[in-house]
Parts: structure tokens; C-alpha cells; sequence
């Protein structure tokens, strides 16, 4: 019997769903064909904060092709606006309605939906629409809303309230080393290729389907449902495909609302979409301020941490992040404390966006761990080392595993760090100050209860489902090949069924946790599979097998065979053919279970990271290089090091782009952010990349989840934006501490001689 290799768990294989995108197979949620469609154009509110006096909406009806115009005059009533909707991601608060009333809560609103034959024809009448207001005081500005500060009493289920410990304010007090700094992150919004887009398709029956640009398709028929007052059974939301999200996507967004209302009130099948500014008027990185007090031993040692933090949010919802944990728990400090509250403001509500919490709060304590270093004459790398920690010490517990160490050796061995001239302005190329800088990086290792079928046919295909999504993150082919793995298959007889509401439940995308939560899924309704498949095998006549168990086999090359005698052993399609078998299909759920809750409460759960970097600064020009980077991850076992790299190689690019580019700038006269494009708000392009080198450190984990495996969709971003800003202050010897880190920021530090 031949017996090939298979392509398993840790095998670097391309993307299975790769031919589909490049080749333009991969529908979006904007490109479905649908007869008979209409198309909605929403129009955008122009004041901050207020009531509508008045709209105009006449010369837009009298515009041929102009079906409908919706406002919140003539909307039909909604469920949702007499009882509670269902959004499992939602802060704290009342959740925006659009066309609820004639209230305006922040710039950019949407006021009215226009909606036509064509989308030509609907963007021209959405154009005609005219409104007069009736302002109110607002504020949008930050620094003026540190007064409103506060921590409200209903938190969100995703925070975790900082522990403090010790007496840090005594310990800082008589500290021999001190460093004090504040920080400050600008507002940053989401700006994914696919815009946030929605195609309702109405049937004749009253039940609707959604192609929607989302992060989760059951959370978004679950909102529907409960909006709209339906039954769950009559909304299927699917996302076989999205264009990016990290964060956008996690709530639905108004355009699927007005979409649905408009198709429910007409009887027709509705598209929307959002225009790359209407994408500034939902969620957003919020903006933050965070204080770090650091003292120390003249040695070096950690004596006192104080670390506090506000972020913005809006008016009418209490969005909080976990920005200043992170340093308390990484590093060796008997004294520590932790502050955190949130600012309102008179924008939309600030929302999760790649790494939330940690990108901004371990950028700013890694800058200030740099900043002490500094102070106290020892390398940054060895400063980091001297104040390791094996346990979360915030929370007094054990990591289930904590291979940081080995990561800083990987990465600086990699990077060539022992060659670092110490002194800031000591290294220099031509006319380019060079600098070299290192950052920790540190994120949760989440797992989230995740169903997921497996269909066998007699042909020996195998189709597993989930109502995952994948947004680009490589879920596709990280359950084609644990299934194939599980059954000994190849992975191009394996078929992955994704990003549709009917199929198996699943969470929403985010927070690292689906490669790990539904790999699990896939891994035991697999499992389930090769035990049916072992119980006919071991029935047939004179089978090869005898009575063997699964652990005395193994499968693989499609056949299964006993793993002492590989000579014997039977193919799969033979048993199913000889048992009547047409199909074996098996749904199963993987949610931890007992031992692995006990196992999170009593032990902490997170990837960490190493990220060194190399800047060239031009010392007349102020223009910034990132030239090199190295980020050493540990992140437990790697299904798909191919796509896991692709992951880490995202988030370093969006690290760069929170040091040096990404900046949502508002004018306070308007209450309105005006770089609303791609030719002002400011991305990362190819031109801005240098070389990235990712090596992922060994970290076998068999408690952190069932397949052992951490999510890396965050880990990527957090603690390169500090590792960027560390790395130019090495260079200049000039303490840029507002992100980003523009030419104006530099030239005001004077990084001239």
C-alpha cells in the first residue's frame, strides 16, 4: 500500500480559497446578481449634534427611477424601537438607531435613504435631499472631555477591571529611578477594502436573505430577528467572503439596518452601500491618553508601576477597552496600579479595531519601559529580561505557557541587536540617523463554544461547515487541513463551507479566538467521523483491522491502517461501499468543557511577542524609514505557518501604520472628521514596508485550548507601534510620545544637530 504524506496541522499550504478570490470567483456582499434590485444611496446628516427641521426630499422623488425616499418620517415601525435588540457585541447603552427621530447625534448621520432602479440614478436623488437643522451644543474634542471623565458601573463583558497591588504611590515616591510620561493615541478608523455593504434578497414568503459585510452572520440574523420582530427561522445572513474587517465588522452596521427596512417596506430586493466616508461615521480606534509612572532599584528592578488611561466613546454608548492591564500583569513589580475610565464625546461610538485594549496601552508601556531603561543606563532588551515575570502578576497566576524568553533570544539573534550601539545618535548611513528599538507585545488566548459538521460521502469527499466567518485570516484553509489531517485525506477532497447563519453556530470573528475555537469543532466532528468509520471497518468480513481501537490506528492517504503493520490496513471509500454507507455526517461542539474552565480561571491564557525594528530618519527631512523588523512570536502550536505568517505580517503593517501614518482628524467647528478619503487619511502602502522577518518560537501548550492552538489575527500589531517609536528615539535621541509620529512631530522635537 502507498502510503503519502498528509498535509495536515503545521503543514505552510496555500490559501484553498485563493483561486476564487484572485481569479474574482469570490463574491462580496455588494456583488451578488439580483433581479429586480433596487438600490439605496443614504444620505448623510452635516451637523454634529441637533434636531432636523425640516427635509427636502422633492426634487430627489421627482427624479425618474426614484422608487422610494426614506426618512424618519415615513419609516415603518420597528420591533426594535419598543424593546431591546440583540447584538452580541454591543457595549453598554442605547445603540444608535438611524431614522429613529429627528435627533442628530453625531456628523455624518444618516438622515435619509434614497432608493432607485439604478445606483446612478439613487446617488444623483440622494444628492437633491436637503435639510435644515436646529443645532445644539456639542463637543468633540477629547482634551476638553478629560472633565467628563468617568468609569461606569455597567461594564462590558469583555473587560477586565485593572487589579492593583501594593502600595505603587509610596513605592514611586522613593524610588532611586524614576520615569514619568504621558501619551497620547489619535482617533483611528477602520479602513477595510470591502466598505460595509449589504444585499437583501426578498422572497414572496416574507423571509429575507442577507449578503452582508459582517464579522458574524448569526449575530447579524439575531439583530435582524429582533429589530424587525421575525423569526430567526426567516433571516439567513451570509459572508462567504470579506474584504477585511478586524473590528468593523463585529457589529452590525447601519447600512444592513436601512437595507432590510427598505426591502421589508417595499417588498423588494434592496442593496446598500456605504461610500468610503460614510465608513468615518461608525466605528473607530477611540482616542486615548495614558499616564505611566515607572520607579526602579538603581539596578534595574522594578519597584513601582502606576498606569492609568481614558478613552473616548460616545454620548449614548459606554464603550471600554482593556488598555492598562497589560503592563501589570507582563512584568515583575511588587507595587503596581491601574486607572482606567472613559471620555463622551459627540462623535459615534468608538468600537474594537485589531488588538483593542492592547495595542494602545502595550504601545505606551512599552515606550515607557524604553524611557526607563534609559534612565536607568541598561540595554532596553536587558531592562525587559531583568523584569520577567513566569506568572500574570495581576492576577496571581501561571500562563498555561509563557515561551517570551525565547522569544526575545529568537528575535534578537535575528536581528543582530548585540551590534546596537547603546547612546541615542550613535548609529548613522549618509545623511539617516539609524535606530534600533524593542517593544514586548502581548494578547489573549482566547477559545469561544463553536459547532461544526462533517459530511463523509462514499467517494470519499469530505465537506465540513461552520457558521464561522473568515475575514482574510485563513480559517478556510486552517479547517481544510485539520480536517484532512483527522481523516487522512487529501486537502483538495476536502471542501470548507464558511460565513452562513444556517450552518453550525459559531462566535463572531474577533479577539484571536476562531482558528483555535473552530479548528476544535472541526477536530472532534472529524473525530466522530473516523470512529463510525473504524466501528464499519472493523465489522467487514476478514477486515484488515481486526478489532482494533482508534488508537491503534491511524489514517492516512485515505485508508485506514493499523499503525504496528502498515501493510494492513483498507480504504475509505471500500468500508463505506461495503457497509451501504452513502453518507457518515456528524455535528459536534467544542466548547472546553469542564477542565479547560477550571483551567482558564486558575491559569492565564495569552500570545506574546518580541518585535524589534530598524528606523533610518533623513536628519534634515524628518521622514521616517521602518527598514527592518523582526517580530518573535509564541503563540502554541501553528496549524498553517504559511498563513499564520501572513497574519503576523498584517498586524507588524498596521503597527507601522498606528506609529507613523493613521490619524482620523476632526474639526471642532464641525464635529466632523475631514481626512474622510484614502488620499488624506493616510495607510501604509508597499513604498512604506521594508523587510519583516517572523519567526514563531516553540511553545508546545496542550491546556490553553484542545488543539493547542493560540489565535495570531492580534498579536501582530501589539508592541510594534512602541518598538517604531522606541526605535526613533534611539536615533534621534528625541522623545516623540503623541502617535502618530508625522515629520511636524520631529521637526518640533528638533532632531536637528
Amino acid at each position: 500500500m502507498n502510503i503519502m504524506q498528509n498535509v495536515g496541522i503545521g503543514s505552510a499550504i496555500n490559501r484553498v480559497e485563493g483561486l476564487q478570490k484572485v481569479t474574482g470567483r469570490a463574491r462580496y456582499a455588494a456583488e451578488h446578481p439580483v433581479p429586480g434590485l433596487l438600490y439605496g444611496v443614504i444620505v448623510s446628516g452635516a451637523i454634529a449634534k441637533g434636531r432636523i427641521v425640516e427635509i427636502d426630499e422633492a426634487a430627489a422623488r421627482a427624479v425618474p427611477g426614484v422608487v422610494e425616499v426614506l426618512t424618519h418620517r415615513n419609516r415603518p415601525h420597528i420591533a426594535w424601537f419598543d424593546r431591546s435588540h440583540r447584538d452580541m457585541v454591543a457595549p453598554p447603552g442605547s445603540p444608535f438607531k438611524a431614522l429613529y427621530d429627528d435627533k442628530i447625534l453625531f456628523s455624518g448621520q444618516p438622515i435619509a435613504l434614497v432608493l432607485a432602479e439604478s445606483f446612478e440614478t439613487a446617488r444623483y436623488a440622494a444628492s437633491l435631499v436637503s435639510a435644515t437643522y436646529e443645532t445644539e451644543p456639542y463637543n468633540t474634542d477629547f482634551e476638553k472631555a478629560q472633565s467628563e471623565r468617568f468609569m461606569p458601573r455597567k461594564k462590558r463583558d469583555s473587560f477586565h477591571p485593572p487589579k492593583s497591588r501594593g502600595d505603587a504611590q509610596a513605592a514611586y515616591d522613593t524610588a532611586s529611578v524614576k520615569v514619568s510620561a504621558e501619551y497620547h493615541l489619535a482617533t483611528e478608523h477602520h479602513n477595510p477594502m470591502e466598505m460595509h455593504a449589504s444585499t437583501v434578497i426578498w422572497e414572496d414568503d416574507g423571509t429575507i436573505t442577507v449578503h452582508d459585510k459582517t464579522q458574524g452572520p448569526q449575530n447579524v440574523r439575531d439583530y435582524l430577528a429582533s429589530v424587525f420582530g421575525m423569526s430567526a427561522k426567516s433571516v439567513r445572513v451570509v459572508n462567504a467572503f470579506v474584504g477585511g474587517a478586524f473590528g468593523s465588522g463585529l457589529r452590525p452596521q447601519y447600512q444592513v439596518y436601512l437595507a432590510v427596512m427598505a426591502a421589508r417596506m417595499l417588498k423588494r430586493s434592496v442593496r446598500v452601500v456605504m461610500t468610503r466616508q460614510q465608513m468615518f461615521t461608525h466605528g473607530h480606534r477611540p482616542e486615548a491618553l495614558q499616564s505611566v509612572q515607572l520607579g526602579a532599584e538603581k539596578d534595574g528592578q522594578l519597584t513601582a508601576i502606576l498606569n492609568s488611561a481614558t478613552t473616548s466613546t460616545s454620548r449614548y454608548e459606554n464603550n471600554m477597552e482593556d488598555v492598562v492591564i497589560w503592563g501589570l500583569m507582563n512584568y515583575a513589580c511588587e507595587n503596581a496600579s491601574g486607572e482606567y475610565a472613559i471620555a463622551p464625546v459627540d462623535t459615534a461610538t468608538s468600537s474594537d479595531m485589531r488588538a483593542p485594549g492592547a495595542a494602545t496601552g502595550m504601545t505606551f508601556f512599552e515606550m515607557a519601559m524604553d524611557e526607563m531603561a534609559y534612565a536607568a543606563g541598561i540595554d532596553p532588551l536587558e531592562f525587559r529580561l531583568k523584569n520577567y515575570s513566569e506568572t500574570d502578576q495581576m492576577n496571581g497566576t501561571p500562563f498555561t505557557s509563557k515561551a517570551l524568553r525565547e522569544a526575545y533570544a529568537a528575535g534578537a539573534e535575528a536581528f543582530g541587536w548585540s551590534r546596537r550601539s547603546a547612546s541615542p545618535r550613535s548609529m548613522k548611513e549618509g545623511k539617516e540617523l539609524v535606530g534600533w528599538g524593542v517593544a514586548t507585545g502581548m494578547w489573549d488566548a482566547m477559545f469561544s463554544k463553536t459547532s461544526a459538521k462533517a459530511r463523509l460521502s462514499a467517494n470519499g469527499h469530505l465537506e465540513v461547515s461552520s457558521a464561522a466567518s473568515d475575514i482574510g485570516t485563513g480559517t478556510y484553509t486552517v479547517m481544510a487541513q485539520t480536517a484532512a489531517g483527522a481523516l487522512g485525506l487529501p486537502v483538495e477532497q476536502v471542501t470548507v463551507r464558511l460565513g452562513d447563519s444556517s450552518l453550525p453556530i459559531a462566535p463572531v470573528e474577533g479577539g484571536s479566538w476562531m482558528a483555535a475555537s473552530v479548528g476544535a469543532a472541526v477536530q472532534q466532528a472529524c473525530d466522530a467521523v473516523a470512529e463510525k468509520l473504524l466501528k464499519a471497518a472493523t465489522k467487514l468480513e476478514a477486515s484488515p483491522l481486526g478489532k482494533a481501537s482508534l488508537e491503534d490506528v491511524r489514517f492516512s492517504d485515505g485508508c485506514i491502517i493499523l499503525r504496528e503493520d502498515t501493510s494492513r490496513g483498507v480504504a475509505i471509500t471500500d468500508v463505506m461501499r461495503a457497509a451501504g454507507m452513502d453518507t457518515i455526517e456528524v455535528e459536534e461542539t467544542a466548547s472546553g468543557g469542564i477542565s479547560g474552565m477550571i483551567s482558564q480561571m486558575r491559569k492565564s491564557r495569552n500570545t506574546h511577542s518580541a518585535v524589534f525594528v530598524e528606523v533610518r530618519v533623513d536628519e534634515e527631512l524628518g521622514v521616517v524609514r521602518v527598514t527592518r523588523v523582526v517580530n518573535a512570536v509564541a503563540a502554541g502550536r501553528i496549524i498553517n505557518p504559511k498563513t499564520a505568517r501572513s497574519q503576523i505580517l498584517g498586524g507588524v503593517v498596521m503597527g507601522i501604520g498606528m506609529a507613523l501614518h493613521e490619524e482620523s482628524m476632526i474639526d471642532h467647528r464641525l464635529g466632523r472628521f475631514m481626512n474622510h478619503n484614502y488620499a488624506e487619511y493616510h495607510v501604509p502602502v508597499n513604498a512604506d514596508i521594508g523587510s519583516i522577518d517572523v519567526i514563531f518560537v516553540d511553545e508546545p501548550d496542550p491546556e490553553v485550548t484542545p488543539l493547542g492552538v493560540k489565535g495570531l489575527g492580534e498579536i501582530g500589531i501589539v508592541g510594534t507601534a512602541g518598538a517604531v517609536a522606541n526605535a526613533i528615539y534611539h536615533a534621534t535621541g528625541r522623545r516623540v510620545r503623541s502617535l502618530p509620529i508625522t515629520i511636524d512631530k520631529l521637526l518640533d522635537s528638533s532632531i536637528m544637530p
